[in-house]
């Protein structure tokens, strides 16, 4: 094709010939295939590939280390995927003023190890292995150390993204370029990769805790798990995260507990006390806390995995909401979740027609009581019958006029967010 040939030396004009190639089946989006994956190695190499994306209407896809492609609706087209692979510099960290500059292309694992020598951590835990900075604060991943420290949101202090147009735009510490009006840290987190590409982050960071236990109870129903979780939420214990374990012959809540030396058995006793009316409780070895972990994301066979929100009051109704929308279908579910913050995953397995009215019912009771499912994976052809987000009520205007004001020619992913953004 002419124009792809064009567009190719072009690209390898602005990024340097070894970092355009031609996309492979590996590189399409929910089935949907690029043509080109380019991988830029600075702010301005990436402002320039979007001036000539947006001059030439092609649309970009920008991509970190691909754990949540999956996340999302199909999009409706792609011609280039912009890689951070190449942004994977740690650009400032000042341990004194606990925080860090990153670049958007950085692994967390990798971050994490560096920040470790210096005793310090950012508190974001999500469960997908290889997640790259970028990648995180786009799909606002978070995990179980959420309870306690809050989301990337909470975390994030500046960022720098590159706009559709191939704008520079900055905001937190060191502000060359605003945009009136916006908090852009907060408004690029979440955004999916629909109104920019994320370059550099600014995070404030905390010390590592010294010490760490796990103590679980288990308990027999959703009620039990509801109860128990509540009584953690309410106390004095401090707990760092509350987390539900449901599946098979598993029915646990979990409590991770982390101070000085000490100070950790004062908090392990009050959590011993406070969750002995809920069931039999033990303090977790390490390897067994550890092998609990977070739920897979990755589909397996005709696997559904949705997200759930609520209060964290609600959890027992979330259970038994989708307990009772399975067993009529003979749709196996099983749970994970931040029990302490009203976010539950189901693992949902069965025939796809069931699947799709287990997650349409679902929907519908959350929805009516304020709260949220959204289908985190899926294989396509269920994503083709269900709305992968659901609908997104008051917010439905204000999310169009935002992304028509950053990308007013759907450059940036179209198709992929909420109202087929």
């Amino acid at each position: 094709m002419q124009t792809e040939k064009t567009y190719t030396e072009d690209l390898q004009n602005i990024v340097g010939k070894g970092n355009v190639r031609e996309a492979t089946a590996e590189d399409a989006i929910e089935g949907t295939a690029p043509s080109l994956v380019v991988e830029p190695g600075s702010v301005d190499e990436i402002s320039a590939v979007m001036k000539l994306a947006s001059a030439n209407g092609l649309v970009v896809c920008p991509r970190g280390g691909g754990t949540k492609t999956g996340l999302g609706a199909p999009p409706r087209s792609v011609d280039i995927v912009l890689s951070t692979a190449r942004m994977d510099e740690i650009i400032e960290h000042v341990p004194g003023d606990q925080v860090v500059r990153v670049q958007a292309g950085v692994k967390l694992e990798a971050l994490q190890q560096k920040l470790a020598e210096a005793n310090q951590m950012l508190a974001l835990d999500p469960p997908e292995a290889g997640a790259t900075v970028g990648g995180v604060v786009a799909t606002n991943s978070s995990g179980p150390r959420r309870f306690r420290y809050g989301t990337v949101r909470d975390l994030i202090i500046g960022v720098t993204v590159v706009l559709a147009d191939g704008t520079v735009a900055k905001a937190g510490g060191k502000v060359v370029k605003n945009v009136a009006g916006y908090d852009l840290g907060k408004l690029f987190t979440g955004s999916l990769g629909t109104l920019g590409v994320i370059a550099d982050c600014n995070f404030r960071l905390h010390p590592r805790p010294d010490s760490a236990r796990t103590v679980a109870v288990e308990v027999e129903t959703p009620q039990a798990a509801r109860d128990a979780a509540q009584a953690i939420v309410h106390s004095q214990v401090e707990a760092t995260a509350i987390e539900l374990h449901w599946g098979g012959e598993t029915r646990l809540v979990s409590v991770l507990l982390e101070s000085i030396p000490g100070g950790i058995g004062a908090k392990e006793e009050r959590a011993r006390f406070l969750l002995e009316p809920f069931g039999g409780v033990r303090t977790l070895e390490d390897e067994e806390a550890d092998n609990l972990g977070p739920l897979d994301p990755s589909p397996v066979g005709d696997e559904v995995f949705v997200k759930i929100t609520a209060p964290p009051a609600e959890l027992a109704a979330v259970l038994e909401s989708v307990l009772d929308a399975a067993g009529r279908r003979d749709v196996t579910a099983r749970f994970t979740g931040h029990a302490g913050t009203g976010v539950t995953f189901a693992g949902l397995s069965g025939e796809e027609g069931a699947l799709v009215e287990v997650v349409g019912e679902v929907r519908e009771i959350r929805t009516r009581s304020g709260g949220s499912l959204v289908v985190v994976s899926a294989p396509l052809s269920l994503k083709q019958k269900a709305d992968v987000w659901g609908p997104a009520g008051d917010y439905g205007g204000l999310l169009r006029r935002v992304k028509e004001k950053f990308d007013p020619g759907y450059t940036m992913n179209p198709g992929r967010f909420v109202g087929g953004l």
